[in-house]
């Protein structure tokens, strides 16, 4: 009979003794309260406590925890924009009780601050600036909260404004001026292209006729020389220089006759191109040279001076 009653009492003391030990998890911390009254602050590992007497009041993690909060606030110039500003904070392991004790909703803290700093901050900024100086509020955000989260037992470790929404026709303005703006530059890009290659065109085509130029000039000046170099194989023979540069113009057209006739393609039309056409230039060119000596004896003649000359 008193076995019976001794086996509740047995599992019953077994049950109170497996309770009495309990195990905390590596980052983590946990607060011990004995009848009520804040006891003991234990860290990882197996741990122990008296059973019915002291209780686990809470286990905080001690690991970096982020809180995103969303600001709606408006900019120096009326613009009416969201910031999404991201808080990253750990529970400082030597003050838990202070984390525990002192603030029992550290999330709507952290918030409350951070609502205060950016409608205090950005309100003094154009949209423009608030883009270009994100990193200022963020820096006025962790200042402001790391002073005042520090006595609650929570380090600020950092703060990043990672979204900047302004309205939504506000963004299409935005974006309507970046547009013009950059078609404005390809535009005048563009125009300086069109400039650059019209310069260089006339450039070209200007060094191009000097050189034809050039070779227009050199091309006369073998010709000359040519003409020179016959006239004088012809005068060693007893032909004088009149005879010669009519037969050199008699035989050039002849070979510019000849010239045409292998080329079947050709636009070139030579006038007069008769059969009788060559012996008619050349009587005409010795009748003119003739006339030409006779007249300039005549006024060797009359004039003296110009006969001794």
């Amino acid at each position: 009979m008193s076995y019976f009653f001794l086996i509740p009492l047995v599992f019953f003391g077994f049950i109170i003794l497996l309770s009495s030990f309990f195990i905390v998890k590596q980052q983590t911390a946990a607060v011990i309260e004995r009848f009520g009254r804040f006891h003991s602050i234990r860290n990882s590992g197996l741990q122990m406590k008296i059973p019915l007497v002291d209780r686990i009041a809470a286990k905080l993690g001690l690991k970096i925890q982020q809180l995103d909060v969303i600001v709606e606030t408006k900019t120096l110039d009326d613009v009416f924009v969201k910031l999404k500003v991201s808080v990253q904070y750990v529970v400082i392991k030597q003050k838990v009780y202070e984390a525990f004790y002192k603030l029992e909703y550290p999330h709507d803290q952290i918030t409350s601050y951070v609502f205060d700093v950016v409608r205090a901050e950005v309100p003094k900024m154009k949209l423009d600036d608030v883009f270009v100086k994100k990193d200022d509020i963020a820096i006025a955000v962790k200042s402001e909260l790391q002073d005042a989260m520090l006595d609650y037992g929570y380090d600020i470790i950092k703060t990043l404004v990672t979204d900047i929404d302004p309205d939504a026709q506000v963004k299409e303005a935005m974006n309507r001026i970046n547009a013009s703006e950059r078609e404005k530059i390809a535009a005048q890009f563009e125009g300086d292209a069109a400039r650059i290659l019209i310069v260089e065109k006339a450039k070209a085509e200007a060094e191009s006729k000097r050189l034809q130029g050039q070779g227009i000039a050199d091309q006369r000046r073998e010709i000359a020389r040519g003409l020179e170099e016959s006239v004088e194989v012809l005068n060693k023979v007893g032909i004088n220089s009149q005879e010669a540069s009519a037969l050199i113009v008699v035989t050039q057209h002849y070979d510019t006759l000849q010239s045409i006739g292998e080329e079947t393609n050709t636009n070139l039309i030579l006038l007069p191109n008769s059969p009788q056409a060559g012996s008619d230039m050349l009587n005409n060119m010795v009748a003119s040279f003739t006339a030409s000596n006779m007249i300039g004896e005549s006024m060797k003649k009359q004039d003296p001076t110009k006969k001794n000359k």
